[in-house]
């Protein structure tokens, strides 16, 4: 059980890393006037986004219910749940995003990069900078919730 319970730690981590690195390129990587490459390249690290998201959330409430500390502790635990807000919140912010890159690909698919109208841009940029200070958030509460930081009665 205990070797288990590591590999689920581990794959939480890595999937946990991955999501991070996947926002922080493509909120460095997106701008106006980007590349056949470049747009396509934001559309591989979305999905690998979405991917490593999808298994963070498995690996999570595996470890909430079967590997960690039990699910009463995590119920009690306010920070979890600010957490788990925080996490929803981020992936609905990045649902406007994933769309605007899927439908690059009419355009891409004729050999031409993107052309971004303005408000387009600017609310992408903007949804691009909430998730960032989401995910800090979440990297923030992470370790004092471990530590049983805000529990409630």
């Amino acid at each position: 059980m205990l070797i288990a319970a590591s590999l689920m730690a581990t794959l939480h981590h890595l999937s946990a890393f991955v999501l991070t690195a996947c926002l922080i390129y493509e909120f460095i990587a997106y701008h106006k006037g980007m590349s056949v490459v470049e747009a396509r390249r934001i559309q591989q690290v979305d999905l690998w986004y979405g991917i490593s998201a999808g298994l963070l959330v498995v690996a999570g409430l595996l470890r909430v219910f079967l590997f960690e500390k039990g699910a009463t502790f995590y119920s009690h635990n306010l920070l979890f749940w600010i957490k788990m807000a925080l996490f929803v919140v981020v992936g609905l912010l990045s649902v406007y995003p994933t769309i605007r890159y899927i439908k690059w690909n009419a355009t891409l698919g004729k050999g031409m990069a993107p052309e971004i109208p303005e408000q387009e841009f600017k609310t992408t940029r903007l949804l691009l900078t909430l998730e960032v200070v989401g995910l800090a958030l979440i990297l923030f509460a992470a370790p004092a919730m471990a530590r049983a930081v805000w529990m409630l009665s």
